[in-house]
């Protein structure tokens, strides 16, 4: 290119490539008389090269380029991208799911210490759950809070024993 070209690179977007594609298509001047379009490739000995080529092969190429990214569309929605061994393969088809009434027992009490936990003061709920589901120590808790480690251990441990009361 000897820098006489417009300064308008063609619009179309950016696509995912096959990682065997060895070329790159892009035009410059694409919404001028002057348009031009060019392939940029490496040769076998690892050298780049851009050509300048006709519209007709620009176009050609450009369609090869998104019959291929169709096709690596479709392998990513209807092949799933990890290899699974005859043992994977056969603990799905064997997993056994648990039983309905375990499965709506557990909804339940997770249901019942949800709102167990809503009930507490709020700084107890929100040092427990700093704790529990934060996984954070006491002494990074007492930061936060500002606030001592033992008032904090205090506040976690209350909490833990209003929460039993509540769910006797």
């Amino acid at each position: 290119m000897d820098g006489k070209h417009p300064n308008q690179y063609d619009k179309r977007p950016k696509r995912r490539k096959d990682k065997d594609n060895p070329y790159e298509l892009f035009s410059v001047g694409i919404d001028t008389p002057t348009a031009r379009y060019y392939i940029r490739f490496k040769d076998g000995q690892g050298v780049e090269h851009c050509l300048e080529i006709k519209k007709s092969l620009f176009d050609t190429l450009d369609a090869f380029e998104l019959e291929d990214l169709s096709h690596l569309n479709e392998v990513d929605n209807h092949f799933e991208r990890s290899e699974l061994t005859e043992a994977a393969l056969h603990e799905r088809a064997f997993a056994v799911s648990p039983p309905i009434e375990a499965i709506v027992s557990h909804k339940i009490e997770r249901e019942e210490l949800h709102k167990a936990i809503q009930s507490l003061p709020v700084l107890q709920r929100r040092r427990l759950i700093l704790y529990y589901f934060g996984e954070m120590t006491y002494e990074q808790i007492a930061d936060i809070e500002k606030c001592s480690y033992p008032a904090a251990r205090r506040s976690v441990l209350s909490a833990i024993d209003n929460l039993k009361k509540i769910l006797k």
